[in-house]
This record gives C-alpha cells, sequence and structure tokens, in this order.
C-alpha cells in the first residue's frame, strides 16, 4: 500500500529561543518578510533626485506607521510598552542612518538597495557587543529596514485577513507592529528566524501572551503555507510536520499547560506555606506599571523586583524625577497594600552613551566596570532623581528601595547617605514619603556574598539575584557560547554561598529573597526552601509552579535534603536527589 504524502512528510525539530510561554498546535502561515539583499540597480543621474524623493516619501509613511503601531500597543499594554514604538522612530529619524543611505542614492544606488545596506553596516557593529540587550537591538534595525523596504517595493499590504483560526505564523523575521496585528487576529503562535529574549517584538509577544519561539535559523526556507507545525515557547521548540507521537505528546502538554493555568486560578487564594506549615513568600519581577496591574489580578502578593531600566530605554534623555514617580506610584498602588521593592538603575555606562544619555569612556569589559549603584555614586544628581521619585511614591503604597551591585561597606554607606540628602531635600520641599522606608541590596558580587553578615547591619533586607552571583563566581559568561555549560547553579561553591548568604541575613535579624532565575525554576525550589529561603521573587508566570512546590513539601524535609547536599559536594548527587524530589510532587 502506498503511503500518503502526510505520512512521507519528515517531522522537523528546530532549537531556538523561548521567548514567550505556552504551546500552540496550528498549521503554517508564511509570512512574506525580507531576508536577503534586495537587487542592486543603478539609477541614472538625471532620476536620482526622483529615487531621493521616493525615499523620502517612504520614510515619512513609515513614520505614520510606527505612530499607529505606538497607538495600538499604548491602547493594549500601555505607555511603557508603547515606547518600542518610539525607539522604531528614532532610529528611523537617526541622522546617521539617513545621510548614509542618502549618499548610496546619490550616488546611484535604487532605495530599497540603499537602505538594506545602510541598515546591514549597522547592524554588523551592534553584533560585535558583549551585551545581550544591546546586540538584541539589530533586531530593531531589521524592523525599521523591514518596514521601509516594504513601503519602498509597495508590498506592505497586510495579508493577515486571509489567517485561519489555528493559524501559527512563520517568518524570517516580524516587527512588533506585526505582532499587534496577528493578536488582533487571534492567531495561536509565531516562530521567527531571527530574534532573541529582549527582541522588541519577543516583549510584546510577552505583554500580550502569544506563544513564541525566535531565532531558529532558517524555518521560513524550511515551511510551506499549511503545513502542521508546533512551536513550544516553554522549552524554544519548532516542530514542523510532527508526527502522530509528538501531537499527541504536546496535545497532553497543552492540557498541562492550560491546568497549571487553571491551577493558579485554585492556588492564588490559598496560602503560600509548607505541609508543615511554614509559610513563604513567592513575589513577582516586573519591567512596568502595567505588569503590577497584571501581577495583582493573578493573586501574587506583592512585587520583589522592579526593574527600573525600562525607564531608560529607547529615549535621547534621561527620565525626569516625575516620570520615575508616576512610575512607581502606579505600581504601589496596583498592589497595594502589598509591598513593591523598587531596584534602582542597574544598566552600565556603557549602555546609557550608546542611548546618548551619559558621556562616559569606552570600557574594555562593562560587565566589571561602571555599572549599578557605581555608575549612580559616580553621577549623584541623576541618582538622586530616581530616588526623590521612588520616595515620592512611597507616601502612595508600602515601597522599598533596593540598590543593585553592592560590592562592599563603602559603596552601601554612600549610597545611603545619598538617600538620606534626598530625604532632605523632600522635607524642605514639604513633600510626603515614608520616613522609614526600607533599604536593601541585591547580593550578587562575591564580595558581598562573603560579607553578608557585615553589611546586614547597614539593611533593611537583601534578595540574592543569582544570575551574577553565579556567572561572576565560576568566571563564567553565561552569554558565551564557548563556556555557557560551566555555568551551574547547583556547583558545590554556589550551594554553599548561599547557605552562608541566607544564614548571615537570619542571624542578622533582617530578611532574606531572592529574584534571580533560580528562584523562578521549581527544580531548584526544594533545595532554596532547605537551605532557609523564606522568600521567592519570580517571573509572574513561573509563579503557580513555584507555589505547588511549596504546598507540596515539608521544610524539615528539606532541611535533611539541603544539609545532605551540603555534607555529599558532589553536583552529579545533587542533580539525582533533586530529580527524585521533582518526580515525587510532578512539576
Amino acid at each position: 500500500m502506498n503511503k500518503t504524502k502526510t505520512e512521507e512528510k519528515k517531522e522537523i525539530r528546530l532549537n531556538g529561543a523561548a521567548v514567550s510561554a505556552g504551546i500552540a498546535i496550528g498549521k503554517v502561515f508564511l509570512a512574506d518578510t525580507y531576508q536577503h539583499c534586495p537587487p542592486y540597480r543603478e539609477i541614472p543621474k538625471e532620476l536620482r533626485q526622483k529615487e531621493m524623493d521616493r525615499f523620502k516619501t517612504a520614510v515619512k509613511q513609515t513614520k505614520t506607521d510606527f505612530k499607529a503601531t505606538y497607538t495600538k500597543i499604548y491602547e493594549r499594554l500601555g505607555k511603557n510598552y508603547a515606547k518600542i514604538a518610539d525607539a522604531h522612530i528614532l532610529i528611523l529619524e537617526d541622522p546617521a542612518l539617513q545621510k548614509k543611505t542618502q549618499d548610496l542614492i546619490k550616488n546611484g544606488s535604487n532605495a530599497e538597495y540603499a537602505v538594506y545596506k545602510t541598515m546591514e553596516e549597522f547592524i554588523v557593529s551592534l553584533d560585535s557587543l558583549q551585551d545581550e540587550y544591546f546586540r538584541d537591538r539589530r533586531f530593531d534595525l531589521q524592523d525599521v529596514c523591514k518596514k521601509l523596504i516594504d513601503n519602498l517595493s509597495g508590498q506592505n499590504k497586510s495579508k493577515l485577513s486571509s489567517l485561519g483560526s489555528d493559524s501559527i505564523i512563520a517568518a524570517h523575521n516580524l516587527t512588533p507592529a506585526d505582532t499587534v496585528a496577528m493578536r488582533e487576529q487571534f492567531i495561536k503562535g509565531f516562530a521567527t528566524d531571527i530574534g532573541g529574549k529582549t527582541s522588541h517584538t519577543a516583549i510584546v509577544a510577552r505583554g500580550f501572551g502569544i506563544p513564541a519561539v525566535v531565532g531558529l535559523k532558517n524555518l521560513s526556507a524550511i515551511v510551506k503555507n499549511g503545513d502542521a507545525i508546533i512551536i513550544d515557547g516553554n522549552r524554544g521548540i519548532a516542530i514542523v510536520n510532527p508526527l502522530k507521537e509528538t501531537v499527541a505528546f504536546y496535545e497532553k502538554e497543552f492540557e498541562i499547560w492550560n491546568d497549571e493555568y487553571k491551577g493558579l486560578e485554585k492556588l492564588k487564594d490559598l496560602p503560600s506555606e509548607t505541609k508543615d506549615g511554614v509559610k513563604i513568600a513567592v513575589l513577582a519581577n516586573i519591567d512596568s506599571p502595567e505588569e503590577a496591574e497584571n501581577t495583582a489580578k493573578q493573586g501574587i502578593k506583592g512585587i520583589g523586583l522592579y526593574r527600573t531600566e525600562f525607564l531608560y530605554f529607547n529615549r535621547s534623555d534621561m527620565p525626569s524625577e516625575e516620570e520615575h514617580f508616576e512610575n512607581y506610584k502606579k505600581a504601589a498602588e496596583s498592589v497595594s497594600p502589598f509591598e513593591t521593592i523598587i531596584r534602582t538603575l542597574d544598566l552600565g555606562g556603557d549602555k546609557l552613551f550608546q542611548m546618548g544619555l551619559l558621556n562616559t569612556d569606552e570600557e574594555n569589559n562593562p560587565f566589571m566596570g561602571l555599572r549599578a549603584i557605581r555608575l549612580c555614586l559616580k553621577f549623584p544628581k541623576m541618582f538622586k532623581e530616581q530616588i526623590r521619585g521612588i520616595l515620592r511614591a512611597s507616601a502612595f503604597g508600602k515601597i522599598k528601595i533596593m540598590y543593585p551591585m553592592i560590592s562592599g561597606i563603602e559603596e552601601l554607606k554612600a549610597a545611603n547617605n545619598l538617600l538620606e540628602e534626598a530625604k532632605e531635600s523632600l522635607r524642605k520641599a514639604n513633600e510626603k514619603f515614608d520616613e522609614n522606608i526600607e533599604v536593601g541590596a541585591m547580593i550578587e558580587v562575591p564580595s558581598a556574598a562573603v560579607i553578608t553578615d557585615l553589611l546586614a547591619k547597614e539593611l533593611d533586607f537583601v534578595s540574592i539575584g543569582t544570575n551574577d552571583l553565579i556567572q561572576y563566581t565560576l568566571a563564567v559568561d553565561r552569554v558565551n557560547e564557548d563556556v555557557a555549560y560551566l555555568y551551574d547553579p547547583i556547583h558545590p561553591s554556589i550551594i554553599r554561598l548561599l547557605k552562608q548568604i541566607i544564614d548571615g541575613a537570619v542571624n542578622a535579624g533582617i530578611k532574606s529573597a531572592m529574584c534571580g532565575e533560580m528562584a523562578g525554576d521549581p527544580f531548584y525550589t526544594p533545595l532554596l526552601l532547605g537551605l532557609g529561603l523564606k522568600e521567592f521573587s519570580v517571573s509572574p508566570i513561573q509563579s503557580a509552579k513555584i507555589k505547588k512546590v511549596i504546598r507540596a513539601v515539608k521544610i524539615s524535609d528539606m532541611q535533611g535534603l539541603a544539609d545532605e547536599i551540603l555534607k555529599c559536594g558532589d553536583r552529579n548527587i545533587t542533580e539525582e536527589l533533586l530529580n527524585n524530589i521533582k518526580k515525587t510532587i510532578n512539576v
């Protein structure tokens, strides 16, 4: 008997980056996107002005399109997300990009080719940067390039009206505008050849809750319209022409995923405590006031980490004290009467320099250089603008301040001195604020971990930032593919360091929390509970899983587990013990 055409198709699995959680099973809708250089056409001298006018018209139309995108994102996700469209307008209007493109047109290039070659040159310069956030800005350049070329070539008419209810977009790249349009059509998910976790398309997808996988390299060249496809936004996998057993597996996974969401609804009104009655706090990590509103709706009682860096992105001027105040006030009011812990600026001078916000010298190793609290102490005026905004907002909710990257006592005291100066200036201006506002520090530098007991004398709480603590302790760049395998949260040195930090805080009578990625992974939850951690601050999407583990174990049992792990000092045995716990509680 002859096999059917469907049966002859081979299952193809592609690995990428999981940027928006969820599972989607459906049919490919292949989007038209530019991924190759448009052909070069030499424009005769007498027609070059006309070609220049065509380019300028396309720029105006593209700007109009981005403004429309801003409005749509603003209506659905709020102002902070809408700034993504502002970023594209800034790129579009960038004098260096404009001049380079126009020079190519003046020398005889057609506009499409000139746009592509200009963007390509700038993208190459971004690819050489170490920082993930700035490397991902190349995708913004590609977004602008795509939109401009679409408008130049007259191919900007959307085909989204032909989407079916089971459609999953496959494309070389998608712009945030595409993502908004897809949301309006209720597509199931999307997958792209390029992109990163901090690309703006990924950020918008997470805001809308659309399952997405990016960085799949050649997906758009492999698939055809109508192909069966599965998007696993939890693991970062796209599966083309899945086998029957694969479909069955993911249908079950989809049910489990839905059950987890339903479980969050069931769990949100239940106490976060272990089987032997020990209360454990599960708070949220957020980037914007809009996210604070969503966490409150999900029953998460407080914000353990408000990253304030989003206020600094995609702009050519520093955020004002009033902007700080309005954003933090909105977040605090959203979760009141529960706490909102606001982390002060955690960017490097290199980032702010590249955004045109600060005039600092270029650094050879910005990861170890002028960043976070070090940057704020070097530029106290900038720091006090943010501190004053936080203090003023503290009159409207239970706000706490947290300093990032503290490495020693002197640094901490210097930051607190500036805090006192900010308080005094507000008193003189008769501005209301919480006089007893609590102050904490991120423990993410090994030197701070070793002296947690000393730092605790100057603090009200500490929060462990495992992402940097692990990479600094193990001397591993976690985004470097050649050494990323050495980044190991259960390395014996890391476990001992975590125990030392938690014990140091307990002995000083202050609270310890954890807000790094390790806190949001249920695999590590039993160990962290055993080490004495009483507060987890995680991505809202992970809160249900963490709470499920907490409610499934006894602290006394987890303390025994942690003691065994500390004594054995063998990461393989640690992994085996944690896997056994994972199977027992089914997470």
